[in-house]
């Protein structure tokens, strides 16, 4: 399996490689385009300089004339169409020169061998050192007719040029893999270092240091990755609390139970002392079974991210039943209710919206003192629904409520084993709330009491 690094190179030498070539392909279609055209009337300029001066100074000798041109950096060649053929300056590459064309030149055509000179998409023919790759004119010398051939040299004229433009090509090509390689090792370094703290997180160590200090894509990934890795340390830590307050909340009722069971087995005890004991053990199969009801409701509730069911709810009617259903708990504390409820219809999961209101009410009675009050609004606003419930208690600390909404949290005054209180009661409200897409608060003072509000939107 090819790594990460090595693909990276990979594509990067073919990106530069395809680019090289794509760059020479277009060039060449310039270069035939316009380049080409522009060369061959340059050329042929210079073919008739040549021509004219010769003519008008017939005095000197067509050879070395040609010789001195040949040395300006030119190739030349100069036939009579038969027998006699000379060359000058550079020497051609290719020698093969069609005789249809050394008769149109020597008829007092004027030959563009440039311009038509035949190449393929990837030869540039200025470099093509080809005879016909010329400019022809006719000449005359001594009363003879004579055809001359004449191109720039490019390796007399750009031989040093070429050798530059070469070197610049070779140190670009290695200095572009020396980077590509360097660049390459960068972009991957942040990449091993999250497969490293990947594995890390695999083998349960969450403690991992990310100094990755980029403000690209791999920068907002590693930043992310960080913040998930925190996050899945805090969920690890949560699971791990969860799971030892279940087993400290099971282990209590169950060791109480195996007690009592051993003392009623033993035969020792006064008919007195066996209902005692008898009703201890059915107060804690009782707890039990509600604690159970209530880690079962909070794993159903863990799973949902939407409601499945939403239907109307009068929100009255469930407060007006759930205040009849509860009236012998609240009247055996001698506890005034008052009720201010709006005629409201609610879209929302009726089961779930009476247990918090359940949950909120029950605590209300549990905590509030013998002869204390309890205070119940409905009302809505434009857009929400609200449900206060206060209850004159004790109140609670600023590091209660901070916690209060935690699994299994107990205030150490307000939420004690005698009480019957799980701490799981107001973490369910909390949940079924957020389903709603509401929110539940609370305010609490120890001269005011403490009030619960849940808010809760129309749409």
């Amino acid at each position: 399996m090819k790594s990460l690094y090595s693909r990276i190179v990979v594509t990067m030498l073919v990106v530069i490689l395809s680019s090289s070539l794509l760059g020479f392909f277009f060039a060449n279609i310039y270069y035939q385009i316009k380049l080409k055209p522009f060369n061959d009337e340059k050329t042929a300029k210079i073919a008739q300089e040549v021509q004219q001066f010769y003519q008008s100074n017939r005095a000197i000798s067509l050879k070395e004339y040609l010789e001195n041109v040949g040395e300006l950096g030119y190739e030349l060649y100069l036939t009579d169409g038969k027998d006699q053929s000379s060359y000058f300056g550079g020497a051609f590459r290719k020698k093969d020169l069609p005789n249809k064309t050394v008769q149109q030149v020597l008829a007092g055509e004027t030959y563009h061998g440039i311009d038509t000179f035949d190449t393929g998409i990837f030869i540039t023919g200025f470099f093509d050192n080809d005879v016909r790759n010329t400019i022809g004119v006719p000449v005359k010398a001594d009363g003879e007719q004579l055809a001359l051939f004449i191109r720039q040299d490019p390796e007399q004229q750009f031989g040093e040029l070429r050798i530059f433009f070469a070197m610049i090509l070779v140190f670009t090509s290695i200095i572009s893999i020396l980077f590509v390689l360097i660049s390459g090792r960068y972009i991957v370094k942040p990449v091993v270092k999250l497969t490293n703290a990947t594995k890390k997180i695999r083998r349960g160590n969450y403690d991992v240091a990310l100094e990755v200090r980029r403000k690209d894509e791999i920068g907002q990934l590693a930043d992310s990755f960080a913040k998930m890795a925190s996050e899945l340390e805090k969920s690890e830590a949560a699971r791990q609390e969860f799971v030892a307050n279940v087993s400290h909340e099971l282990q209590s009722p169950l060791t109480s139970m195996q007690g009592f069971a051993r003392l009623l087995g033993s035969g020792t005890l006064t008919e007195k002392e066996q209902k005692e004991y008898l009703t201890v053990l059915s107060e804690e199969t009782t707890r039990l079974s509600s604690l159970t009801k209530q880690l079962l409701t909070l794993a159903s509730l863990d799973q949902e991210s939407e409601l499945r069911k939403k239907e109307p709810v009068q929100l009255a009617k469930q407060w007006r039943q759930l205040i009849q259903m509860t009236e012998w708990s609240w009247r055996e504390k001698e506890l005034t209710i008052n009720l201010e409820l709006a005629d409201i219809n609610y879209s929302g999961d009726a089961e779930l919206l009476y247990q918090v209101w359940s949950n909120l009410l029950n605590n209300a009675i549990k905590y509030t003192p013998q002869g204390g009050d309890i205070q119940v609004r409905l009302y809505e606003e434009t857009t929400n629904v609200f449900v206060e419930v206060w209850n004159s208690g004790a109140g609670i600390s600023k590091e209660d409520m901070a916690k209060i909404f935690e699994r299994f949290y107990k205030a150490s005054q307000s939420r004690t084993r005698e009480e019957g209180s799980s701490g799981l009661g107001l973490s369910i409200c909390k949940k079924i709330i957020t389903l709603h897409h509401g929110e539940i608060s609370v305010e609490s003072n120890t001269e005011k009491g403490t009030s619960f509000i849940v808010r809760l939107p129309k749409n």
